[in-house]
């Protein structure tokens, strides 16, 4: 979703957050970091990198007026006024600290950045990130000792993958700031892009195709899969794939009448649909244009294999909707009380 070919962060400031009902406290720091060359070149791709593949992004919400959304307002001045850095930071880390609501949100470090010259959406602009820090890894330092080697373990954060973490880019459309956001510790839904960031996902191709390819999985793996087998499970995914390469619009009686041969399927997935967005909180649009990006990235994630209690798996191709209705075939042996699947083939191909 953005480039940082051009990146660079001009500010950065670490705080330590607290939690009010662990009676731990907020520590602030007074100046920003001040790096040498290979702490900066290391800090600057792993703030960067978790956002360089994200397809969904969110605008800023509030249920009254957007103006009164904390962390949009923060983003928005300090856009306009650099010397509001410092006096930012301390803002966004109060506002966390009071989504605190319970004692299983994490203690950590948090670190605020602006970032200039972030690529998004061909436009070269700056940032404002917010990551949280709430795990640390242990690792070995070695030291001298008595004109030896000796060795000790030592906590820090690792470079792997942040926590949490925020971008909030300083390009505007008809809704307002794009954000975009990971959690890898998403050990509360709510806490992080609900309550501290309040946020809602984009009116846009992007999230309207990741929304209906989550109804879909979802669907398939809570009704076909529950009520029908694993194969018509698969089969569903695969055609709904199928549909969507195919079509550069979805509309979803058009998705019905070709995925679905069963008229009683239809109806549950019309039912599933209208609970799936009252329980999930999302409108599933009837009509949206599909993105291409969004649809190459979730194929890769839907699993089409059939797990048997034999110690064997069937695995279906994704990409050929017809292929299990045409040569894969579920029947039952009396003899030995057991299921089993017919597989249709000329030849073995190799993998």
């Amino acid at each position: 979703m953005i480039k940082r070919t051009k990146a660079s962060m001009p500010k950065l400031i670490i705080h330590k957050i607290g939690n009010k009902f662990n009676d731990t406290r907020n520590v602030f720091s007074e100046e920003p970091v001040v790096f040498d060359e290979d702490s900066y070149n290391l800090m600057l791709p792993y703030l960067l990198k978790p956002f360089g593949n994200l397809t969904e992004s969110f605008r800023f919400h509030h249920h009254a007026d957007i103006s009164l959304n904390e962390i949009n307002s923060y983003s928005m001045r300090l856009f306009k006024e650099e010397d509001f850095f410092k006096e930012a930071s301390k803002n966004i880390l109060l506002h966390l600290f009071e989504q605190s609501n319970s004692a299983q949100i994490k203690t950590g470090d948090v670190i605020v950045v602006l970032f200039e010259d972030i690529e998004y959406k061909e436009v070269f602009t700056k940032a404002l990130g917010i990551f949280k820090i709430e795990s640390k890894t242990n690792f070995f330092q070695t030291f001298m000792d008595g004109g030896s080697l000796d060795v000790m373990v030592q906590k820090g954060i690792s470079t792997k993958k942040i926590d949490k973490g925020c971008l909030i880019v300083n390009y505007q459309d008809d809704e307002g700031l794009a954000v975009l956001s990971v959690d890898n510790n998403n050990y509360d839904a709510q806490y992080w892009t609900k309550h501290f960031l309040n946020v809602k996902f984009a009116d846009d191709k992007n999230n309207h195709t990741q929304s209906y390819i989550e109804l879909c999985k979802d669907f398939s793996n809570e009704v076909l899969k529950t009520d029908y087998s694993t194969q018509e499970h698969s089969h569903f995914l695969a055609k709904t794939i199928d549909y969507l390469k195919e079509n550069e619009t979805v509309n979803i009686h058009d998705f019905k009448e070709e995925v679905f041969e069963d008229e009683k399927q239809k109806g549950l997935f019309e039912d599933y649909k209208k609970l799936y967005e009252g329980e999930k909180e999302v409108l599933i649009r009837n009509q949206f244009h599909v993105s291409e990006s969004v649809l190459k990235k979730q194929k890769k994630k839907l699993k089409t294999e059939i797990s048997l209690d034999t110690n064997i798996q069937i695995k279906l191709d994704v990409e050929a909707p017809d292929a299990s209705s045409e040569y894969l075939e579920l029947g039952y042996d009396e003899e030995k009380k057991m299921k089993y699947y017919k597989v249709y083939f000329n030849e073995e191909t190799s993998a």
